[in-house]
């Protein structure tokens, strides 16, 4: 599966948290499925995937939800590495991102966690932070409002109205770090916006 990518989007499961700005990343992956035309199906390490190719030649992706809670993603994200016989190095993790604006979308190889539990317990599963993440700008909580509160809300009307311009570049940096590199990728999701 040399020519494989694993890519996983976070976030907790069920209806309940379904609409969270902690569950943007498997929002994105929601649309890159569809994208690719795959759909989702029950996997043994408590996920579901969707398996497909962005144009024909190009590397399969093995699209993934773990059906944990976010800060047990990763058991899900290990044993799916395992099962696939992916390296860290392509596995490739789209996740929200406190630290970053509202609609902002940047990549990055390795690193900390940043107080990301989801990351943290990947990074532990894994024994590595050498994973690739698409980090997806959810901005900071207003006033002195609890991040963990934040992130467990629905998005505002505002941002609501910008949320499937950040999927769809979430979704369009994936594909292009899979298919050009994380340097390419970076230097055009990086750049200063016209």
């Amino acid at each position: 599966m040399s020519d494989a990518w694993l890519v996983v989007g976070l976030g907790n499961p069920g209806p309940a948290y379904a609409a969270t700005r902690h569950n943007v990343g498997q929002m994105a992956v929601d649309e890159l499925a569809d994208r690719l035309g795959a759909k989702f199906s029950r996997h043994k390490t408590n996920s579901v995937v969707a398996e497909g190719w962005i144009h024909p030649g190009a590397a399969k992706l093995i699209v993934a939800k773990p059906l944990s809670f976010m800060n047990n993603s990763g058991g899900p994200v290990s044993q799916l590495a395992k099962f696939y016989s992916l390296p860290a190095e392509r596995v490739v993790v789209l996740h929200d991102e406190l630290d970053l604006p509202f609609d902002t979308v940047r990549l990055k190889q390795g690193g900390g966690h940043g107080g990301h539990n989801g990351l943290r317990d990947i990074i532990s599963a894994l024994g590595t932070p050498e994973f690739l993440r698409v980090r997806l700008g959810i901005g900071r909580p207003p006033g002195r409002q609890d991040s963990a509160d934040f992130v467990l809300k629905p998005f505002a009307s505002t941002e609501r109205a910008a949320l499937p311009s950040l999927l769809t570049d979430a979704v369009d940096a994936t594909e292009q770090l899979v298919d050009d590199g994380l340097l390419a990728a970076q230097q055009r999701w990086h750049a200063p916006r016209a």
